[in-house]
This record gives structure tokens, sequence and C-alpha cells, in this order.
């Protein structure tokens, strides 16, 4: 069992920390808001720090904070998260009028690319930005198999989160490791599709897949 910061304490955060607590992990979430986190846990064992604290404390650390801010607040601790593997789930672009997902933030980059480049001595692997948070935790809600892409340049790192995606309920052959850190451009990408498909089909379960 691992112990695992997640930075964030929205929906995306809680649905893991649960998930991940459930399956016998030791979860710390960084949060400023630690009240409104707590009140979103199932009955979790989960601990509610800031998030230096958060990341100095764990082998693992998941950011679940928005995309357009990552770069920022996570480079501000380069040493608590040195050694570490840093788990990047962000998108980050610019918003529409209706505070939508629209242009990419990083055009030609990615998230992942920058934090890497802030984070030189942590390991970045991008991985669960391409379906809506809920399939994150329970990718067998879809009728079809989703799948979850691996973005990182640390072969070690990557088979970690892969063991870590197993607990989160993904079989070993709906993960597809994509190579090194810049082939998050391509995942990333697809977060310009998911306004037209919430105005579609609004908030109910998706995923990218890979149809063989």
């Amino acid at each position: 069992m691992e112990n695992i910061g997640i930075l964030g304490s929205g929906r995306v955060a809680t649905v893991l920390a649960n998930k991940l607590a459930g399956a016998g992990h030791a979860i710390v979430i960084g949060t400023r808001h630690p009240a409104q986190a707590a009140a979103k846990l199932s009955g979790a064992r989960v601990e509610l720090r800031d998030q230096a604290e958060t990341a100095r404390r764990a082998a693992i650390v998941i950011n679940a904070t928005p995309g357009d801010t990552s770069v920022e607040r996570l480079g501000a601790l380069r040493e608590e998260l040195k050694g570490k593997i840093l788990i990047d789930i962000s998108n980050a672009t610019l918003r529409d009028q209706n505070g939508l997902p629209g242009s990419p933030l990083y055009p030609g980059s990615s998230v992942a690319e920058r934090l890497q480049d802030a984070l030189p001595e942590t390991a970045v692997v991008k991985t669960l930005n391409t379906m809506l948070f809920t399939v994150m935790a329970d990718p067998r809600s879809l009728r079809i198999p989703p799948t979850a892409f691996l973005s990182g340049n640390d072969e070690n790192a990557k088979a970690v989160v892969a063991r870590l995606l197993g607990d989160l309920g993904w079989p070993a052959d709906w993960i597809e490791d994509l190579g090194d850190v810049t082939t998050a451009r391509g995942t990333e990408a697809f977060v310009t599709l998911v306004p037209f498909v919430l105005r579609k089909r609004g908030l109910a379960p998706f995923a990218l897949t890979i149809a063989r």
C-alpha cells in the first residue's frame, strides 16, 4: 500500500480519495478548505492537510488542481515534490463565455510537460484526463471499455501508476502507454471536444477509448 497525497479537494479529488482509501492506501488531501473537503468524503479514512505538507509526506502525489493554475501552484512545491511520482490528471484551457473548456492554454505543449520542466527531479505521469471524473474510479460504469492513457519519461513511475489504476478498477488491457511526456499533448487536446459532448449529453459518464 502507498502513501498518496492528492492536491485539490474538488469532485475529482474526492472520487479518487474515496476509492484509493477503500483499496487500503493511506490518503492525505492537500486543501485550503478542509471543512468543505471533509463533508464530501464518504467515511473514508482520509487526512486533510495543507498542500505543502501533503506533498512532503506522500510518496505519490496526484495533481487534482485546476490545470490552468497547476504549474504555478506545484512549481512552488519543488522541494516537497523532489523524488516523488506526480500523477497529473489535469487539463488546461482558456474558458469560453459559458465557463466551459475552450482553446488549449499551452498550444504546442501540455500541462504535463510544463510540470516536468518546473519539477525536474519529479517523475510526472499523465493519465485519467480523457474522461468524466466519475469514470476515473469506476471505468466499468460504461458499456464500452474506456482507455486510460499514460504519458511520462520514467518507465518505473509509469509502472507504479499502472498498478494504482488497477486499484481504481482499470484492467491492465484497458491501459495504453503512449510514450514520453510529450505524448500528453494528444490526450490533453481531447478536452477541446468535451464542451460539445457536455452540451449534447450533459454530465453523463463518458471517456475516450481506442476501439480494438
